[in-house]
């Protein structure tokens, strides 16, 4: 998704640049341990979830490369695409990392993969980062409730990597408008609720969602 921004592509390493290394590195750590937890049956994913985080950044692989996209944000974006991915096929290997999906979690899926057409669609480029956004959103909305409802079931790790991945890709930003900072400033408050809903018990937050909320399946 970090292809959404206007960067050239360049040989040699900035700052940018290892901000952006570092925030890959966080990724694929947070992504082990999620990945390590899913095999082990301790940590079940919403698979409408993390099928979309790993559909929508390949996606935009293919537009990354014929607009030049720089090689070091591409490479932040090809694992962003892989590491979901992974996870996803992941949660197939055991019956006590399944997770039940609801009608709700159908539906937010429908609304992300709608996005995501009209994100390809879409000849503004104002108007396909706001839409990258949107389908990043809904695809994260049922995780969070998940998460907020059943936090045991989830990888506490993966998501404080995964914020302070987000965080540190926003002093990378190479200029300050709407296109190039709008999703990544969605994908940074999307991983901060997730980040709180994981961590909403300890917090001593009582109140859970009544929308789409399901329950593990032990077998």
């Amino acid at each position: 998704m970090l292809a959404l921004c206007d960067w050239k592509l360049t040989a040699y390493m900035t700052f940018p640049h290892s901000l952006v290394i570092i925030s890959t590195l966080l990724m694929l750590w947070g992504g082990y341990a999620y990945f390590r937890d899913t095999l082990a049956g301790r940590t079940k994913p919403n698979r409408v979830s993390w099928f979309l985080w790993a559909l929508a950044p390949l996606v935009s692989l293919g537009a990354a490369f014929s607009v030049d996209a720089d090689i070091w944000a591409s490479v932040r974006v090809l694992v962003g695409g892989v590491v979901p991915g992974v996870i996803f096929l992941g949660s197939f290997f055991n019956r006590k990392s399944y997770w039940k999906l609801t009608w709700f979690d159908w539906f937010c899926g429908g609304l992300s993969l709608t996005a995501l057409l009209f994100w390809q669609l879409a000849s503004s480029p104002l108007i396909a980062v706001l839409l990258a956004t949107a389908a990043n959103t809904f695809a994260s909305i049922p995780t969070f409730i998940k998460a907020w409802n059943f936090p045991e079931t989830e990888t506490r790790l993966t998501f404080i990597t995964s914020f302070l991945s987000a965080v540190l890709i926003i002093p990378a930003i190479p200029v300050w408008n709407i296109a190039n900072s709008a999703f990544q400033i969605g994908l940074m408050l999307t991983t901060g609720a997730l980040l709180v809903a994981v961590y909403r018990k300890a917090l001593g937050i009582k109140k859970t969602i009544p929308v789409g909320t399901n329950k593990a399946v032990h077998t």
